[in-house]
C-alpha cells in the first residue's frame, strides 16, 4: 500500500524577523537596540528604587510626627510625583485610569482626608511640567492649536489682573475673612488648571494604536465603574448596606458619608421617600451623573466607530451599563440626557442612513427601556415624577435666569468679586458663594470681561474641532470626530451646574479636545500606510492580478 505522506508541521513564527514595512536592522543595530532597552530598564529600576526610598523615609517621618494617613499621603505623593515627572506619558495613562476611582480611594482608604482628593494631580501636574520642558527643548509649540494662542493669552491676562487687582486687594484691605490670594490661586487651578491637557494628550496620542487604546480604555473604565455602581445599588436595595431609609426627618433626604456602600462617597438611599442619589465610584452623586453623561459619548463613539467588531460589541455593553446606571443612580439629569445624547449622536454620525445597524440599536435601546421598567419600576417612576415635579417647580431656564440675575446684582465692576470666591473646593480658605450654574458663577468671580475671554477660548476650540471633523475622510475617524465634537460643543456652552469645575468632565473635556486635534495626523498616517501596502501589492504579480480582478468587479457593479 502507498504510504501516506506525513503532514508538515506548521513553522513557528520567527519573532526576530521584521514585520512588513519595517526596516531591516543589521546585527550591529540589533545589538545597539538591545543595549538601549537594557539601559532603559536599568534606569527605570533605579528611579523606582530611589523614589521609593525617599517616599518611604518621608512616610516614616510623617507617621511618627502625625498619623498613618498623612504618612501614606506624603510618602506616596513623593513617589508618584517623582515617577510622573520622569515618565510623563506613563503618568498620563495612569492618571486616566486612576481618576474614576479617586473618590473611592479618598473615602475607603484615606477616610476622607482632603489631601487624597489632590492625589490624582500627583500624576497630572508633574507630567504636564515634564512635557512642557521636553517641548521647549525640542522647540515645539506648547499651545495647540495655534488659533488658541491669542484668546488664551487674553484670558490669562484678564485672570492675572483679577487675581492682583481683586483678590490681592481683598487680602491686604481685610474686607473679607480668610485668605483671598490662596483662594484665587486655587480658583485659578480649578478654572483652567487642566487646560494644558490639550497639548499633553495631543502628544500622548502618537498614532492609531494610542488612539484606539485611549478610546477602548474609556470603555473598559466605564464598564468596570458601571458594574460597581450596579452592585452598589443591589447591596443597598437588598439590605446589605443600610442606606438612609432608617433615618428620620431631614436626614432621609441628605447625602451622608455614613451611608457609603462598597465604592464612592456620600449617598442617599431612602426608597420609602422615593429619594435615591448614588455616587457610584465618585465622591458625590452629581459627579457620578456627569461621569455617565460623559461616557454616553465615549461608549457610543466606540460602539459605532471602532474598526474591531469585538470592541464594538464590548462598547455596546458599555452603552447598556451606562443607561442602566442612569436609571438606578437616581440622577434626573443623567436619566434625561443619556437617551437624548444617544439619539442626537445617531443623527449626527449618519447612523440613521444605515438601517442594518440602526434598527438593531433602536431595538436594543427599546429593550433596555422596557427592561428598566420591569426590573426597576419604582425607581423609573420616581425619577420621572421627580423630574416633572422639579421642572414644574423650577424649570431649568428659569433657574439659570434666576442665578444670572442674582449674580449680576452682586456684580462689582468689570473684574468680578475675585477668583475662587464661588468655587466650592476653595472654601478652606474662606467663605464662598454657592452658585449652581456655570456661567453665572464665572460672572460672579471674574466679571463680564473674564466671561467673554473664556467664551473666546471655548469658541476657538469648538470651531477648530468642527473643521477637523468635517475635513476627515476616513469613515471611522470621521465618526469618532463627530461624537467628540458634539461633546466639546455641549460642554463648552452648557451652564446647568458646573461640570467643568470638577471631575470627571474637568479632565475629559480638555483631553477630548487634544485627541480630536490629533485626528488629521492619524488619518494621514493611515493613508500613507495604505499607500505603502498598495505599492507592495503591485510588486507581487499574483496579488496584483487579484487586486485588478477586485477592481474590475467593482467597476462592473458600478456600471
Amino acid at each position: 500500500m502507498p504510504r501516506k505522506k506525513a503532514k508538515k508541521k506548521p513553522k513557528k513564527k520567527d519573532r526576530s524577523q521584521p514585520k512588513p514595512n519595517e526596516p531591516v536592522l543589521s546585527k550591529k543595530e540589533l545589538a545597539q537596540k538591545k543595549r538601549q532597552s537594557a539601559k532603559q530598564r536599568k534606569e527605570f529600576t533605579q528611579t523606582l528604587v530611589s523614589a521609593g526610598s525617599v517616599g518611604l523615609i518621608i512616610g516614616i517621618a510623617l507617621f511618627f510626627a502625625k498619623d498613618e494617613k498623612l504618612a501614606l499621603a506624603g510618602g506616596g505623593g513623593i513617589f508618584v510625583m517623582t515617577l510622573s515627572y520622569k515618565y510623563p506619558i506613563l503618568a498620563l495613562w495612569l492618571f486616566i485610569m486612576y481618576m474614576p476611582f479617586a473618590g473611592t480611594v479618598t473615602y475607603w482608604i484615606a477616610g476622607g482626608n482632603a489631601i487624597f482628593q489632590l492625589a490624582k494631580d500627583g500624576f497630572a501636574f508633574p507630567a504636564m511640567i515634564a512635557i512642557w520642558q521636553q517641548l521647549k527643548k525640542k522647540r515645539k509649540p506648547f499651545i495647540v492649536p495655534k488659533s488658541l494662542k491669542i484668546p488664551l493669552s487674553i484670558l490669562l491676562g484678564l485672570l492675572l489682573v483679577t487675581l492682583l487687582a481683586v483678590n490681592a486687594d481683598l487680602q491686604f484691605s481685610g474686607e473679607v475673612e480668610g485668605q483671598p490670594i490662596a483662594m484665587g490661586l486655587l480658583g485659578l487651578k480649578v478654572f483652567i488648571g487642566y487646560l494644558p491637557l490639550i497639548t499633553c494628550t495631543y502628544y500622548l496620542i502618537k498614532g492609531k494604536r494610542e488612539f484606539l487604546w485611549f478610546t477602548r480604555l474609556h470603555v473598559i473604565l466605564a464598564i468596570i465603574c458601571c458594574f460597581l455602581g450596579f452592585v452598589q445599588y443591589f447591596m443597598l436595595s437588598s439590605g446589605i448596606c443600610e442606606g438612609t431609609d432608617h433615618l428620620i426627618g431631614d436626614d432621609l433626604f441628605k447625602a451622608t458619608l455614613d451611608a457609603k456602600c462598597l465604592v464612592g462617597g456620600s449617598l442617599v438611599f431612602s426608597p420609602s421617600q422615593n429619594m435615591i442619589r448614588l455616587p457610584g465610584t465618585f465622591v458625590a452623586p452629581w459627579q457620578w451623573a456627569w461621569f455617565l453623561i460623559g461616557n454616553s459619548f465615549f461608549t457610543f463613539a466606540s460602539a459605532f466607530s471602532d474598526p474591531s467588531l469585538i470592541w464594538q460589541l464590548i462598547s455596546f455593553l458599555g452603552m447598556a451599563l451606562v443607561f442602566v446606571n442612569s436609571v438606578i443612580s437616581g440622577q434626573r439629569i443623567a436619566l434625561f440626557l443619556v437617551p437624548v445624547i444617544t439619539i442626537l449622536l445617531l443623527i449626527l454620525t449618519g447612523q440613521l442612513s444605515k438601517p442594518q445597524r440602526f434598527i438593531p440599536i433602536v431595538g436594543g435601546i427599546g429593550f433596555l427601556i422596557l427592561m428598566s421598567f420591569i426590573l426597576f419600576p419604582d425607581v423609573v417612576q420616581e425619577r420621572i415624577d421627580s423630574a416633572i415635579d422639579r421642572w414644574n417647580a423650577s424649570p431649568p431656564t428659569e433657574f439659570i435666569a434666576e442665578q444670572a440675575e442674582f449674580t449680576s446684582k452682586g456684580q462689582e465692576g468689570f473684574l468680578g468679586n475675585g477668583l475662587g470666591r464661588a468655587t466650592n473646593s476653595a472654601r478652606m480658605f474662606g467663605k464662598t458663594k454657592l452658585i449652581e450654574t456655570y456661567y453665572p458663577k464665572l460672572l460672579y468671580e471674574i466679571g463680564p470681561l473674564g466671561v467673554f475671554g473664556f467664551l473666546g477660548v471655548v469658541t476657538t476650540l469648538t470651531v477648530t474641532t468642527f473643521k477637523i471633523w468635517r475635513s476627515l475622510k476616513e469613515k471611522h475617524l470621521r465618526s469618532y470626530a463627530a461624537c467628540f465634537w458634539v461633546f466639546i460643543f455641549f460642554i463648552s456652552y452648557q451652564t446647568y451646574y458646573y461640570p467643568l469645575d470638577v471631575d470627571p468632565v474637568a479632565v475629559y473635556y480638555w483631553m477630548v479636545v487634544g485627541v480630536t486635534l490629533r485626528l488629521p495626523d492619524i488619518e494621514k498616517q493611515e493613508f500613507e500606510r495604505l499607500a505603502a501596502l498598495g505599492e507592495d501589492l503591485e510588486d507581487d504579480p499574483k496579488k496584483k492580478k487579484k487586486q485588478q480582478q477586485k477592481t474590475s468587479r467593482k467597476s462592473t457593479a458600478t456600471i
